[in-house]
Formats: C-alpha cells, structure tokens, sequence
C-alpha cells in the first residue's frame, strides 16, 4: 500500500472527491431549508396563538377589579408572636440571652449546643487521626 498523503490525487480521485463535496453541501443545504422551515412554521403557529389570545381577551368583557379590601381596625389585629414574659421552650432556645452585660451580646442556648458539638466532633476526630 502506498502513502496516500506523499502521492498527489489522480484526476478520477479529484473527480470524486468534487462529487462527494457538491453530495455533501447539497445534503447540508437540505437540511439547513429543512430547519429554517420547521422555524418558520414554530414562529407562526406562535403567532396565530398570539393573534387569538388577543382575540379572546378582546371578546371578554372588562372585568371590573376588586375592591381593595379595607386595613383592620386596631381591635382585630393579632396580638405578636412573642411574648417576651411568657417564651416557649423553643423561642427560648433560640431567642434566649443568658449574658447581663449589655455591650457583649450573648450566644442562645442553640447556638452553644451547635458550637459545643462541632468542638466535640472537632476533638473525637483529631483523637481518631493521632490513634490510627
């Protein structure tokens, strides 16, 4: 077998590769119509449902928008969530400030749980890795 990339193309060889280019940019031209149509049918079937919509919101009559409803008076209006005499045990744990002092704000019972287990898990897996 020969190096085909050192010897030059024969005329029949250039020939038929003329032929399979034109083959293949006609295939690609076809496919390109064939795409630029389907586009061409999806943007007008758009627009004939655009063109209905807005025929269907013109046939409709104008609806009239409702009233705003009016603020409620002082004596309806719901007392606040918390009740800083009486808190749950659950806005305890996160509302909770057991610090006096009050240029040093204080951590809640939940967040020192949090931070006191990352500490733990923190010193369990230092002893793990020294251990192994």
């Amino acid at each position: 077998m020969t190096d085909t990339e050192a010897s030059p193309l024969s005329d029949d060889e250039r020939a038929e590769l003329e032929a399979l280019r034109a083959e293949k940019a006609r295939r690609e031209e076809e496919e390109r119509a064939r795409q630029e149509r389907a586009e061409l049918e999806a943007l007008r079937a758009e627009q004939q449902r655009a063109d209905e919509a807005k025929t269907r919101k013109a046939e409709r009559p104008a609806q009239v928008a409702p009233a705003k409803a009016a603020p409620r008076p002082a004596s309806t209006q719901k007392k606040p969530v918390v009740d800083p005499d009486h808190l749950t045990f659950g806005q305890k744990m996160v509302l909770g400030n057991t610090n006096d002092d009050e240029d040093i704000p204080g951590m809640p019972p939940a967040q020192k749980l949090i931070v006191g287990l990352a500490l733990l898990f923190v010193a369990v897996g230092a002893v793990w890795m020294f251990l192994h």
